[in-house]
């Protein structure tokens, strides 16, 4: 006689008893764990997860219970936990917990979201959602739209997607040397040149330039990508001037706006103005898995015209048939270059409807303030130096009178005892210690123990 088949997600009381499991797991992982990461380096850590893997693909299963026990509470044993406030290395938020309450709901749910008949009532809420969010970033505009993406590498590379199809292959591509990576791994994907790196010493990309770099290029069309939210150092270009540089030049010139990380900040009312001519963009991408404390992935890339977006489209007909369109059920296809894909909309939405506009500005406002006081902290304090004053939340510094070596050492360090998770970025041709603060829960004394860690590594 054959077992019986094991339960399925829709299977809410099976669901109930394993999610017990599962957060009894994270508890005794993060318990074992004791810090903001698991100590020993790499070479430990993959120790224990052999040891409690054992065979990967065994002959005889040990049953749901102890699967979930077992791998769960391993990889929370060996995480880089985000909601540690020690934990401040990367853009990488410790999600809210209502966002994952209803990230559980889509994965229980599973629609996919490429054709109505796969996602009814998720097709029409992403609908809902994007247009509303879009219209954040493009306020007063007849029709922006937005589409959801894994994050910002697959924003940007959809816009500068939809720049080549509006210009053809000889569009040219301007960043600054601030610029995210995924510019040139996108021109490179796109069979469009190498992107034309305009210098940034001061960190942002300069107006003027901007102009020289455009004037050397040919008369053909260029795609500038600015930056509201740096990677290493959380700066922002100053994008009114920059836009005022691309309307100079005529219509061969369009504005990106690559607000990964600062986008977000148009929640709060206290700092939306750093974003001033956010506006003025063709094309703008946020993610809202760093300054809107969702699970990954939650990107956007917004456009100013919806028309700009029907070049994406797309037919297969067991998905979006001619007659089936015709009749009235949405193509969902031209939302997006994948085609099976998650309804990552229900967490954004559930978060929004909880929160509101208000209640994520508060946590913006939040965090913005956490990196001023430490900051502050690291001025008062005799040992060590500060880069500048946060623009974000990213605050560089590093011990006074350390070389480069010296720095990375104290890094990798605080790395291997497992006491605290810090970046590093290279500034004025020095490698400086980066805090990045998205924590809405960290508190003075957290920042206190960053830079106690810090300075008592610098001595020994």
């Amino acid at each position: 006689m054959r077992a019986a088949p094991p339960p399925l997600a829709a299977d809410t009381t099976a669901l109930s008893r394993l999610l017990g499991t599962v957060l009894d797991a994270l508890r005794e992982g993060a318990q074992a764990r004791g810090g903001p990461l698991p100590a020993g380096g790499p070479e430990a850590v993959a120790r224990r997860v052999r040891e409690a893997l054992g065979e990967p693909l065994p002959e005889t299963g040990r049953g749901p219970q102890e699967a979930l026990r077992t791998l769960v509470r391993v990889l929370a044993e060996g995480a880089a936990d985000p909601a540690d406030p020690l934990c401040a290395a990367h853009l990488h938020t410790p999600p809210l917990a209502l966002a994952a309450a209803a990230d559980l709901a889509a994965s229980a749910l599973n629609p996919s979201m490429d054709s109505w008949d796969q996602a009814p009532a998720a097709s029409a809420l992403e609908a809902e959602v994007t247009a509303a969010l879009a219209a954040e970033v493009f306020p007063g505009t007849a029709q922006p739209d937005a589409l959801v993406t894994t994050g910002g590498t697959e924003s940007n590379q959809l816009a500068l997607l939809l720049a080549r199809e509006r210009h053809g292959n000889g569009l040219r591509t301007v960043v600054g040397a601030n610029a995210h990576h995924s510019f040139h791994r996108a021109a490179w994907l796109l069979g469009l040149p190498e992107p034309v790196t305009v210098p940034t010493p001061s960190g942002t990309m300069d107006p003027e330039a901007l102009h020289e770099a455009l004037a050397r290029t040919d008369e053909g069309p260029v795609l500038v990508a600015a930056t509201a939210g740096t990677t290493d150092e959380g700066l922002i270009d100053p994008l009114p001037a920059l836009a005022d540089v691309c309307a100079a030049h005529g219509a061969r010139v369009e504005l990106h706006v690559d607000a990964a990380y600062g986008g977000p900040v148009l929640f709060s009312r206290t700092h939306r103005r750093l974003l001033d001519g956010l506006d003025r963009a063709r094309t703008v991408t946020v993610d809202l898995h760093k300054l809107g404390w969702q699970p990954a992935a939650a990107g956007l890339l917004a456009v100013r015209d919806a028309a700009d977006l029907a070049v994406l489209g797309h037919t297969a007909d067991y998905l979006n048939a001619d007659d089936d369109t015709e009749a009235g059920l949405p193509d969902l296809l031209g939302r997006s270059l994948r085609t099976t894909r998650r309804p990552d909309v229900l967490k954004t939405a559930v978060t929004l409807r909880a929160l509101g506009r208000t209640g994520l500005g508060a946590l913006v406002d939040r965090c913005m303030d956490l990196a001023q006081d430490l900051a502050d902290r690291v001025e008062k304090a005799p040992g060590l130096d500060l880069k500048e004053r946060p623009t974000l939340t990213t605050v560089l510094f590093r011990p006074a009178g350390a070389g480069d070596e010296a720095v990375a050492a104290i890094r990798r360090t605080l790395l291997a005892e497992g006491r605290a998770v810090l970046g590093r970025a290279g500034a004025d041709g020095r490698l400086w210690l980066k805090a990045t603060l998205l924590n809405p829960q960290a508190t003075p004394g957290d920042l206190d123990r960053i830079l106690t860690l810090v300075e008592g590594s610098t001595h020994r």
